[in-house]
């Protein structure tokens, strides 16, 4: 059959290396892609929100299955398009409808469905510019941290955590009156900060069952012992250290299983991947955020390690059938770093020659803002590259994956050399 993965990052880089590995698999597409999906399958050209260049694509290289990479499109209803259009809706979308995308795309909208299901979560409110005087009096109710959250999509940077309880009101205002993140910021949620360790759960399902996948700990922050500026992620390792078996059976039994029962009562319907991010406050896990895809650099660890044919469960997740399919993980760990343009996520330069990556034998790169220009792999992006090792214990593969990142050079170069520091 052939398969079209739509996006550009390092999360589609590793979904086209996984999808190519399948016998199943025919014909691969990656839209836009990178240089990394270039060297294992066809690029196309197209933007991941383009509905009708997507359509023409799709029926004319006789796709069977879409896989939707990033959040934007699934919020902006791609899932509904091929439903809603005959000659598309035979052709199946592993990414939920978008009354479900909602998960992701509304702060508020998650935290209401979280309360109504009664999943673990911060205590909250939601304000707008109306009544941002409201806003500025819960701030004071509650103890620093201060936690604030744009209500929509800020591409990762819409969420604030601040110390000081003048500085929370200033960016309160910010937010809501002076639009710091735009259209996202028109609401904003206030919740109390939680204090404990965080990770990410990853569930597959077809609206009806569910499958957990590995779980993953990913590092957000620029610097070195987490500080400095939030960005997409600077690496990521899996499984977690301390997500012992009755800690993952709690995440099961009071996190999992709700939010897939609470999907099918509020008749959400979801053919995908649900990424819960978690924190763990004493032993107890509670819910941060949903994302309705998989998240990236958790990609890179999670999907190395499952040794199940994907496109047959995602076939499975198509036909309703994912009760029958066992999912086998490799028991070795898997780590990645993240390598990143010199100043980001502030202003940082592109067009940088990357070389280095054709000596790798011990780990892979899977690029991720990267692309292929006059016969050279050149930086594209903010995060250039995730350097993905296996090891039998976490702390052997990182070590490998940077031995790796020794061999490899772009200028400026960045990368946190503390993944797995707080283990």
């Amino acid at each position: 059959m052939n398969i079209l993965v739509l996006g550009s990052g390092g999360r589609e880089h590793t979904f086209a290396w996984k999808i190519a590995q399948s016998n199943r698999c025919k014909g691969l597409f990656v839209a836009p892609g990178n240089s990394g999906t270039e060297a294992i399958a066809t690029n196309l050209n197209i933007g991941v929100t383009d509905f009708e260049a997507i359509k023409v694509a799709v029926l004319e290289h006789k796709i069977n299955i879409v896989v939707v990479g990033p959040e934007d499109p699934l919020v902006q209803g791609i899932h509904d398009f091929f439903l809603q259009d005959e000659a598309l809706k035979g052709v199946a979308v592993i990414g939920p409808q978008q009354a479900a995308a909602e998960l992701e795309g509304s702060k508020e909208f998650a935290k209401e469905f979280m309360m109504r299901h009664n999943i673990p979560t911060a205590a909250y409110e939601s304000f707008t510019k109306a009544n941002v005087e409201a806003g500025y009096k819960f701030l004071e109710t509650l103890k620093p941290p201060y936690v604030l959250k744009a209500d929509g999509l800020a591409a990762g940077k819409g969420v604030l955590i601040l110390n000081d309880l003048d500085d929370a009101k200033a960016e309160l205002k910010s937010m809501l009156v002076d639009a710091k993140f735009g259209e996202a910021s028109t609401k904003v949620v206030i919740e109390e900060f939680l204090d404990g360790i965080e990770l990410s759960c990853f569930v597959l399902t077809d609206g009806k069952d569910y499958k957990v996948l590995p779980t993953a700990k990913d590092y957000k922050r620029i610097g070195e012992g987490d500080t400095g500026l939030n960005t997409g992620g600077m690496g990521a390792i899996s499984p977690v250290p301390f997500a012992t078996e009755a800690f993952l059976d709690k995440i099961e039994n009071q996190i999992v299983k709700p939010t897939v029962e609470g999907l099918k009562k509020d008749n959400l319907p979801y053919v995908g991947f649900i990424f819960i991010g978690l924190i763990k406050v004493g032993d107890d896990p509670k819910v941060i955020e949903y994302n309705v895809r998989m998240g990236d650099p958790e990609t890179e660890v999670v999907l190395p390690r499952l040794k199940t044919d994907i496109v047959e469960v995602f076939e499975a997740m198509a036909n309703q059938t994912l009760k029958d399919v066992t999912i086998t993980i490799d028991e070795r760990a898997a780590t990645t770093v993240m390598l990143v343009s010199g100043g980001y996520p502030e202003a940082y330069e592109k067009g940088k020659e990357i070389t280095g990556v054709e000596t790798l034998t011990d780990s892979i790169a899977f690029h991720a803002g990267a692309i292929s220009k006059e016969g050279k792999t050149v930086t594209s992006g903010g995060r250039v590259m995730a350097i993905t090792s296996y090891g039998d214990t976490y702390n052997e593969a990182i070590k490998k994956s940077y031995q790796s990142i020794e061999n490899l050079h772009f200028d400026k170069m960045y990368y946190r050399k503390d993944i797995g520091f707080d283990l």
